[in-house]
């Protein structure tokens, strides 16, 4: 529960009202990640192929752009195990052709956001005689997206 609560996205930056901004950089896994933007006010600019996700890690000399506008929706830019360096920092900028709309920078492990654990039941175990402590019994499944057999969500 803390990683969920603790690191719903990466902290705002200071965008103008109506401006677009990236709205979140998750990783579920810290194999892969994605970012999402908004497009904000600014109609005109986000014409297909004028908006961009650009991107440098930390040692790169040059932004390069999202390798992939696809596999998670509008708007977001998925980077695959490829694309992925888990303790190197990475830079994301929102641009088009004419402007830098908005800039995040973090490491892949700052922004692990694991998928909800699924078939959450619980069971009353035992109620005090005051009832005021009780013992219960929690069980979950992970989900579907967790690789439970190797890696850190073992």
């Amino acid at each position: 529960l803390a990683l969920i609560c603790a690191n719903d996205s990466l902290p705002t930056s200071e965008v103008p009202l109506g401006e677009p901004q990236i709205i979140k950089c998750r990783s579920p896994e810290m194999e892969t990640f994605s970012c999402h933007w908004t497009d904000g006010d600014v109609h005109n600019h986000t014409a297909p192929r004028t908006m961009q996700l650009l991107y440098m890690k930390r040692g790169d000399e040059e932004w390069k752009e999202c390798p992939d506008y696809v596999t998670t929706g509008e708007n977001s830019c998925y980077f695959n195990t490829s694309y992925t360096s888990v303790w190197i920092p990475y830079c994301v900028r929102l641009a088009n052709e004419n402007k830098v709309f908005d800039e995040k920078c973090f490491s892949v492990d700052e922004i692990v956001l694991p998928d909800p654990p699924i078939n959450l039941n619980w069971t009353l175990l035992n109620i005090s005689l005051t009832g005021i402590h009780v013992d219960i019994q929690v069980r979950w499944e992970p989900p579907p997206t967790a690789d439970v057999r190797k890696g850190w969500v073992t």
